[in-house]
């Protein structure tokens, strides 16, 4: 959503009124504050889908996120649903990211934007609730790994058809966070 800086002065300052007036409506001043401030002005028609807002196309970086997130949600899925004896597989297999693997964030210093697409998914959109109350700071560069990661999984996805992960799809996909030069 393309929101100009005086419409977005506009938005803050009824927001502010709202919440003086203590008035209770469809809209969340809370949210329209959050989506201001933090960027994420594209997440005002996710909200609210019952305004017929003009159609947008969705920012690449938010879908580049929703991708990433939605691959994190299912490798951590199929994991928990391994027998102890596939997950030492898959721990041994992946090393050194196959124990217990979960979504760790993005680098807060390098991929702030990244960090804070996935923390408004999830704590202002209330979208991907199994990472709700996470620390998305993975104090190290992420996005490149994920970036190979992507195609493995989605490769394996067109033939799962959102059936779990087996064993060896969890370490195929997990190996490819590992940069190309370090894999042995």
């Amino acid at each position: 959503m393309k929101i100009s800086d005086s419409e977005k002065l506009i938005l803050l300052m009824l927001s502010e009124i709202y919440d003086k007036l203590d008035l209770k409506g469809e809209i969340e001043p809370d949210f329209i504050r959050s989506a201001i401030f933090s960027g994420n002005t594209w997440s005002i028609p996710w909200k609210y889908v019952g305004i017929p807002f003009e159609s947008q196309e969705t920012p690449p970086m938010v879908k580049e996120v929703l991708n990433i997130l939605d691959m994190w949600g299912f490798i951590e899925w199929s994991y928990n649903q391994l027998s102890d004896e596939n997950k030492a597989y898959v721990e041994k297999e992946a090393y050194p990211f196959g124990k217990e693997p979960k979504f760790p964030g993005f680098d807060g210093n390098n991929e702030t934007e990244y960090m804070g697409i996935a923390s408004f998914l999830v704590d202002d959109l209330e979208r991907f609730s199994e990472f709700k109350g996470r620390y998305f700071n993975s104090h190290c560069p992420s996005i490149d790994g994920y970036q190979r990661m992507l195609p493995v999984y989605k490769s394996i996805m067109k033939e799962r058809f959102n059936s779990q992960l087996s064993p060896d799809d969890l370490v195929m996909i997990l190996k490819e966070r590992a940069h190309p030069t370090m894999r042995k």
